[in-house]
C-alpha cells in the first residue's frame, strides 16, 4: 500500500474535474449562455454526488477502493467526450455541455470517497494527519494545474481538444489504478467490525453534526469562487488565460498553507484553525467585486486560498476521526452529502441573484454565508473549551 501512489491517483482525477469546471463555465459563455444557466450547469456536479455519496462511502467500506477508483475515473472521461465531440452551436452545444457536469460528478463521487477512506486507513493515527495532510497538498496542485490547463488551452487550441485533454487525464487515473491495483488496499475496515444503526446514527455525534456543517459552509466558499469569478472576470474584460491564473493563485496559496497544517494544528488547534478560514475567506469575497485588475485580483485570490486552503483538509481529518468504526466511507459519503446539497442550492440561487442584480451581490452573500459559519465555528470552540476545563 502506498499513500504516495493514491495522491497521485487523486491529483490526476482532480485535475480532470476542476480543469472542467472552468472549461464548462467558460464553454457556456462562449456558447452564450446565462449567468443563471451556468449556476445549473455548476449545480449538475453535485446531483449525483448528492444521492449517492452516502452509497458511495458503503461501497468503500464493504468491498474496498479498488473497483470504485477504476470506474470512477472511466465515468469522468467519459463525461467529459460529449462536448468535444457535439456540435459547436448554441443549442446544441449548450445541450452535450450538461452531460458533462453530470458524468463528471457521478464518476469523481466514487473515487472520492474511496480515495479519503483509503489514505485514512493507512497507518495509525499518529500518521493519518500527516496522510491527509499530504493529501490535501496534491489536491492544491491539482487545483492549481486543473484551472490553469483549461484556461491556456481554451487559448490556445480550442473548447474541443482542451475537452479531450481533461478526458485523457482522468482515463490515465483509471489506467494506472489497472496496472497498479497492489498498491491499494484492498480493504479499509475490517470485515469483522460492526455497522450498528442506519445512516442517520451517525449524526448522533455532536461533533460529526458541526463538523459536517461547517465543511458545507468551506466548500461552498471554494466552488462558487471556481465557477463566479470566470463569469467576473469575463465581465470586466479578463481572458481566459487571466480568468486560470486568478484561479491558480487561490490554488498556490492552498498548498502553502497546507505544507503547514501540521505545525499549524499543534498551535492552534482544527477548530482554531477552521474558524480563523471562514472569517478571512469571508473578509475576501467581501473586497473581491471592488477591483478589476489582474495582479489584485490575484492578490485576493491568493488571500483566499490561505484562508479557505487548510478548512478542506481539517473537515476531512475530523470526519474521519469522529466516524465509528468501520464505518469511516460512509461518514465521508455523509460529510459529501451535505457539501453537495449547499453545492446544488447555492450556486441555484446565487444565479437567480446574478441574473437579477449581476455578479458583485453574489459574492457579498457568499461573505455573509462564510461569517455565518465562521461564528458556528467559533462557538462550537468555545464549547469545546469548556468541556475541556471541565
Amino acid at each position: 500500500m502506498s499513500v504516495g501512489f493514491i495522491v497521485l491517483l487523486s491529483v490526476l482525477s482532480s485535475i480532470a474535474q476542476r480543469g472542467s469546471k472552468v472549461l464548462v463555465a467558460l464553454s457556456a459563455l462562449h456558447l452564450g449562455a446565462s449567468p443563471f444557466t451556468v449556476g445549473v450547469l455548476a449545480a449538475l456536479y453535485a446531483v449525483f454526488p448528492l444521492l449517492l455519496a452516502v452509497y458511495a462511502g458503503r461501497v468503500s467500506d464493504r468491498i474496498g477502493v479498488r473497483t470504485p477508483i477504476l470506474l470512477g475515473a472511466i465515468v469522468m472521461a467519459l463525461g467529459l467526450l460529449p462536448p468535444a465531440l457535439g456540435s459547436q452551436g448554441s443549442g446544441d452545444g449548450i445541450a452535450m455541455l450538461f452531460l458533462c457536469p453530470a458524468l463528471v460528478g457521478l464518476g469523481h463521487i466514487f473515487l472520492h470517497v474511496s480515495v479519503h477512506n483509503a489514505v485514512g486507513a493507512i497507518g495509525g493515527a499518529q500518521q493519518r494527519s500527516g496522510n491527509f495532510a499530504l493529501l490535501s497538498v496534491g489536491g492544491s496542485v491539482a487545483a492549481f494545474i486543473g484551472p490553469v490547463l483549461a484556461g491556456v488551452s481554451v487559448d490556445y487550441v480550442g473548447y474541443r481538444v482542451a475537452f479531450v485533454l481533461l478526458a485523457v487525464v482522468a482515463a490515465l487515473t483509471g489506467m494506472l489504478c489497472l496496472l497498479f491495483r497492489g498498491l491499494l488496499p484492498p480493504r479499509p475496515g475490517s470485515p469483522h467490525e460492526e455497522r450498528a444503526g442506519g445512516t442517520l446514527a451517525l449524526l448522533r455525534s455532536a461533533p460529526l453534526r458541526r463538523t459536517l456543517i461547517m465543511s458545507g459552509v468551506t466548500l461552498t466558499g471554494i466552488e462558487l469562487f471556481s465557477f463566479y469569478f470566470p463569469v467576473y472576470g469575463r465581465s470586466i474584460g479578463l481572458s481566459a488565460s487571466w480568468i486560470g491564473l486568478v484561479l491558480g493563485a487561490y490554488a498556490a496559496a492552498a498548498f502553502v498553507v497546507r505544507l503547514a497544517i501540521a505545525r499549524l494544528s499543534r498551535r492552534f488547534g482544527e477548530i482554531g484553525i477552521l474558524t480563523a478560514s471562514l472569517f478571512i475567506a469571508a473578509t475576501t469575497y467581501l473586497l473581491l467585486p471592488l477591483f478589476s485588475q489582474p495582479w489584485t485580483l490575484m492578490t485576493i485570490a491568493f488571500a483566499l486560498g490561505l484562508g479557505l486552503g487548510s478548512a478542506q483538509p481539517i473537515t476531512i481529518m475530523l470526519t474521519y476521526n469522529h466516524a465509528p468504526a468501520g464505518r469511516s466511507g460512509e461518514a465521508l459519503g455523509m460529510r459529501l452529502t451535505v457539501n453537495k446539497f449547499t453545492q446544488i442550492l447555492v450556486p441555484l440561487v446565487f444565479g437567480g441573484i446574478s441574473a437579477g442584480f449581476g455578479v458583485p451581490p453574489v459574492f457579498w452573500a457568499n461573505a455573509l454565508f462564510l461569517l455565518g459559519g465562521g461564528f458556528v465555528s467559533l462557538k462550537h470552540r468555545t464549547t469545546r473549551a469548556g468541556m475541556t476545563k471541565q
